[in-house]
């Protein structure tokens, strides 16, 4: 049993009314504050702008431990958060940078299934118009523990009631989907098409992560399944191991044979890319943070990509961005909850820009996010932020006020 979980547009100046909505079939999607597509947007576009299918787990979170329980022993943490977590730790982050999103998934009749329910649909304002709840069915659970700037996880659940088939049916319109290549879930179908060539079909864009494969295999056939696909986001270590390369950049090149989309993640050193249908490859360095929970942060990273990639930004912007989202996102402790929205990005560029450091780091800072200035001068002072219901902080500088002024 597995549980899954082309020109450029910086001026999206548009600010969107707290009334303005959008329908998607039977669901009312409100626009987001501010909106990083706005100048591209038509009538006849689709009503939304990412759709994802996964499971959504209650992730309960524990802060501040000093060491893990040994056997028999009872420890207390300094402070704890509960969010939804799993496939719902990419519809946040997505929602949180303005994209209209969708998420199909099965929610428990539970007290945890109605908490992930009503922060999604109501706080976040993902739509659950494909979800559905199942009586008798509890909500899957991961606890995690933060220690030492790492985190060991206990989880517990059950399949859903129905597989992606049976609970998506016809894939709404969307600009783009996000995926998971796994053995057991293929992309691609043998007697019908999947939901995610369907959507394909309807014309979105088909980006797709991968998972770790504890059994230590990495089968290659897995990548065959990237001819549905328009981008592809792995780590460097699966990246390396599905393509079995020894390192990042080797990895790179031979996953950009297979998709006109390659990223490489490789931690602290950064990430990698290679765009085909551009022409263009990139490379930028990680963000220098205080690390302190990694969960979601890919999930973040791959968000920031279909901005950028729907936006029409040049391939190093896009990069760039995704390393910062996920960089803002590891800060904080909260999983989903601490995916960070355009008033957390417009905070820490004003603190950037206008700081006083001149070492080498700072002005590279400056000349790499310097696309930022045109963007976030457009985002309103009630941007969304991370939700002050968590334990993570408004602002990602210590000391360092939210800007209240009108940009």
């Amino acid at each position: 049993m597995t549980l899954s979980r082309r020109c450029l547009v910086v001026g999206a100046r548009r600010r969107v009314h707290a009334g303005d909505t959008r329908r998607t079939g039977s669901f009312t999607v409100p626009s987001p504050t501010f909106d990083p597509l706005a100048e591209i947007r038509d009538d006849d576009d689709p009503e939304l702008d990412v759709f994802v299918w996964g499971t959504v787990f209650l992730d309960i979170i524990m802060t501040g431990l000093e060491a893990l329980p040994a056997g028999g022993e009872e420890v207390w943490a300094d402070g704890m958060g509960s969010c939804p977590g799993g496939i719902a730790n990419l519809a946040v982050a997505a929602r949180r940078l303005g994209l209209r999103t969708s998420l199909s998934a099965a929610f428990g009749d539970d007290a945890y299934g109605d908490f992930c329910w009503e922060t999604l649909a109501t706080e976040e304002h993902v739509d659950l118009s494909r979800s559905r709840r199942f009586e008798g069915w509890h909500s899957p659970v991961t606890v995690s523990m933060a220690v030492a700037r790492d985190r060991g996880m206990v989880s517990h659940g059950h399949a859903p009631p129905l597989d992606a088939a049976a609970l998506v049916g016809t894939p709404p319109r969307a600009r783009a989907v996000m995926a998971d290549l796994a053995p057991d879930r293929p992309l691609l179908g043998e007697a019908e098409p999947t939901w995610v060539e369907q959507a394909r079909a309807g014309g979105a864009l088909v980006f797709a992560d991968v998972g770790w494969d504890p059994s230590g295999r990495w089968p290659r056939d897995v990548l065959d399944q990237l001819s549905a696909c328009d981008a592809f986001l792995p780590n460097a270590t699966e990246a390396m191991a599905y393509t079995r390369t020894r390192t990042p950049t080797e990895a790179l090149y031979a996953l950009a044979d297979l998709v006109p989309l390659a990223v490489v993640t490789n931690g602290a050193e950064g990430a990698l890319a290679i765009d085909s249908h551009t022409g263009e490859e990139a490379v930028t360095p990680a963000v220098r943070v205080e690390a302190l929970d990694p969960t979601g942060a890919g999930d973040v990273f791959g968000a920031a990509v279909v901005v950028g990639t729907l936006a029409g930004w040049p391939l190093p912007q896009r990069l760039a961005f995704a390393s910062l989202c996920s960089a803002l996102a590891v800060q904080h402790f909260g999983g989903s909850l601490a995916a960070p929205g355009w008033g957390d990005i417009a905070d820490w560029w004003h603190h950037v820009r206008d700081g006083s450091e001149s070492d080498s780091y700072h002005r590279s800072l400056r000349r790499r996010y310097g696309f930022l200035d045109d963007l976030v001068h457009g985002v309103p002072v009630g941007a969304e932020r991370r939700a002050t219901a968590t334990i993570a902080r408004h602002v990602d500088v210590e000391g360092f006020p939210p800007v209240d002024d009108p940009r």
